[in-house]
């Protein structure tokens, strides 16, 4: 059985340029691996002595080289030269608010030597493009900070 979640106010992929595919098994104390065999790791539950990672620590370094991107991106727009040490710093909190399991994060992004309001202009230019931004938006707390 399929099921597919229909949202207006999803935009819909005119074209995809990449999917990522991944066979999991055994859940947050499991291993997850790649279709094409770069991606394969055991996983553990968040602050277990489990020899894995976790998803949120995937989901963090997921969304933190993203931002990257869109960052260059908005560089780019802006004729902005990116710092070759810039670094994106992200916390992914998994919580519960009664019953109900949340998300919320936290990118910490350093831009040194970029004067604080260009690094904010950056900043903001990738959150409003990056795809884990856009996913986000609205569903999980999320604060983006300049260090």
């Amino acid at each position: 059985m399929t099921s597919t979640l229909d949202t207006p106010s999803v935009t819909a992929i005119d074209k995809v340029l990449y999917t990522g595919k991944t066979h999991t098994t055994g859940g947050r104390d499991g291993s997850a691996q790649s279709s094409d065999d770069r991606l394969n790791i055991k996983l553990s539950s968040p602050g277990s002595s489990g020899a894995g990672t976790n998803p949120e620590q995937l989901f963090a370094a997921g969304w933190s080289a993203c931002f990257i991107g869109a960052m260059g991106l908005a560089a780019g727009k802006l004729k902005v030269t990116l710092p070759a040490d810039l670094a994106v710093d992200a916390e992914v909190d998994l919580g519960k608010t009664g019953d109900a399991y949340l998300l919320q994060a936290r990118l910490n992004v350093r831009l040194p030597g970029l004067p604080r309001d260009v690094a904010q202009a950056l900043a903001d230019a990738a959150h409003q493009t990056c795809p884990y931004s856009k996913a986000t938006r609205g569903n999980i707390g999320v604060t983006i900070t300049i260090v």
